[in-house]
């Protein structure tokens, strides 16, 4: 299988089709799997590179506290890795937070991104109901199935949750013969997206970007994507109306097409 050597961290990593290259970044406790919806669009048009992050899925971690830096350091090590310069970046939720680093981090390899349902941190972010936040993190003596179907509603609208069961069964059969993730990397990449905060830098970014957000989002409202779009020179603004959190499920076709259209104004 193949790994990519950080110092003690191993990262897993796969790629797909050929041509300009995509990194597609997922958020907590995601990995390659992530990104069955997106895999086989991408990838009649990309050279499409997926990763677990370190904690997650076939991924190592090391012992202490993790931080956004850490996952972009990653990144660069995998790009070093594979001989790329550039790339394009599409990041979920909190691999939308670890492409905000990566861009500031190293400006050059970020030819343009995709930021979907994330936010910029600091004391500037809009934090979901204090009720939806305890429903995520509250995992202690679940079993994997009961997390996954727990967290149903914090990821999707009721809507897609009643018009669409067998995409939502096909999302749960993905991520139940995923790697399972020990409590203490899931807590710690918790503490990454709580101190992560780059609020003060957003006009530092050079990177074209585009902002993504659905309007029914209870992890991260949709001010957060305000936010960014206000303060990332000019960046573009989506906003998908009654869409959840899972954009990458739940608005798999839009975020796909949109992004495609994207990447392809930012590559010749």
């Amino acid at each position: 299988m193949p790994y990519v050597q950080n110092r003690e961290v191993q990262i897993y990593f796969e790629i797909h089709g050929s041509g300009p290259p995509l990194l597609l970044i997922s958020g907590l406790s995601g990995g390659c799997w992530s990104w069955f919806g997106q895999v086989p669009h991408f990838e009649k048009h990309f050279r499409v590179i997926t990763m677990d992050n370190r904690g997650a899925g076939r991924s190592t971690m090391a012992g202490g506290p993790l931080v956004m830096q850490d996952f972009a350091e990653d990144i660069l090590v995998l790009l070093d890795h594979l001989g790329i310069r550039g790339a394009m970046v599409l990041g979920i939720s909190m691999g939308g937070m670890i492409a905000q680093h990566l861009a500031l981090l190293a400006p050059g390899r970020v030819r343009a991104m995709v930021l979907a349902c994330t936010h910029c941190g600091g004391k500037v972010k809009k934090l979901p109901s204090r009720e939806a936040l305890n429903s995520l993190i509250h995992n202690e003596g679940l079993s994997r199935e009961e997390i996954l179907r727990k967290n149903l509603p914090l990821f999707f609208s009721q809507s897609f949750l009643e018009n669409h069961p067998s995409e939502i069964d096909r999302y749960r059969q993905v991520h139940l013969r995923a790697p399972s993730q020990r409590h203490s990397a899931f807590q710690a990449q918790l503490n990454a997206i709580a101190n992560h905060d780059v609020h003060h830098r957003l006009g530092e970014i050079i990177s074209s970007t585009m902002i993504i957000t659905g309007t029914k989002d209870l992890l991260v409202p949709r001010e957060n994507a305000l936010f960014l779009h206000d303060h990332i020179r000019g960046s573009k603004l989506v906003q998908l109306p009654g869409a959840g959190h899972a954009l990458h499920v739940e608005c798999r076709d839009e975020l796909n097409e949109l992004s495609s259209r994207f990447f392809e104004s930012h590559y010749s």
